[in-house]
């Protein structure tokens, strides 16, 4: 394996480490049914709303933000890297090695 980035291979759209990718809701499937989000959103748009994050990246999200939170004011890229704690979280994980996990301190309550 070699220390050097392969150009073709997709990257966090936090923190830009090529990893293996999840799918990111913006606005989170739980809420799809929810009859404010569906006055303010298309189905179609629904859908699409989708941001390609590593998994530490993922569960960082989650374990910071409400569906809720994440709905109403997280629901862009731009708004997850306004966010306090997402990009300090971005700004240390930035340059661990590929397969990196950070121990978890578990679920927000």
């Amino acid at each position: 394996m070699s220390d050097t980035a392969d150009p073709n291979q997709p990257v966090c759209a936090l923190c830009g480490r090529a990893e293996r990718l999840t799918r990111h809701h913006l606005i989170p499937r739980t809420r799809h049914r929810n009859r404010r989000v569906r006055r303010h959103y298309t189905l179609d748009t629904l859908h699409k709303a989708v941001i390609h994050v590593c998994r530490p990246c993922h569960s960082h999200i989650h374990r910071v933000l409400s569906e809720k939170e994440l709905e109403r004011e997280y629901n862009t890229l731009a708004a997850l890297q306004g966010h306090p704690e997402i990009r300090r979280f971005v700004a240390w994980i930035r340059d661990k090695p590929p397969g990196f996990k950070p121990r978890s301190p578990g679920r927000r309550g």
